[in-house]
């Protein structure tokens, strides 16, 4: 009796160490998802949808994030708030779409030194212009 209790330690033993082996090499397969750049346009302030620009002349005051759509297409808006001067500017670092959602990522850059960027607050924020996609927007 004690020689099959030692040995259902030992089956039991084999089988959670195979079970371990198999997880730690099943996490180790990353899924990749296709992931394709998407085309955009920055647009300006002057050729925004009036509704949008309202909007976005309402929230510009905090940070913000928020989609927009109108006549077949997405607008993108990402605003960084106050900023306690000018000479601010706004990079798309990555803009690109998978089977299930837009993702975007912004930077803002402070102004350049030596620069005159003037002691007015500024209100930094990049609207960017896509075809429409039903799909979820994630800021990065």
């Amino acid at each position: 009796m004690k020689r099959n209790g030692i040995k259902k330690i030992y089956v039991l033993l084999a089988a959670l160490f195979a079970g371990l082996w198999l997880a730690a090499c099943t996490s180790s397969v990353q899924q990749s998802e296709s992931k394709d750049d998407m085309e955009f346009t920055v647009v300006s302030e002057d050729r925004l949808p009036e509704e949008l620009k309202e909007i976005v002349e309402e929230k510009k005051g905090s940070a913000f994030k928020l989609t927009y759509a109108d006549e077949g297409y997405l607008y993108i808006c990402i605003g960084y708030g106050k900023q306690d001067s000018g000479g601010y500017s706004i990079t798309v670092d990555s803009l690109y779409e998978t089977e299930n959602a837009i993702y975007v990522n912004t930077n803002l850059l402070g102004p350049k030194a030596g620069s005159a960027s003037g002691s007015s607050p500024s209100y930094p924020y990049i609207v960017i212009k896509v075809e429409f996609r039903d799909k979820t927007v994630v800021f990065d």
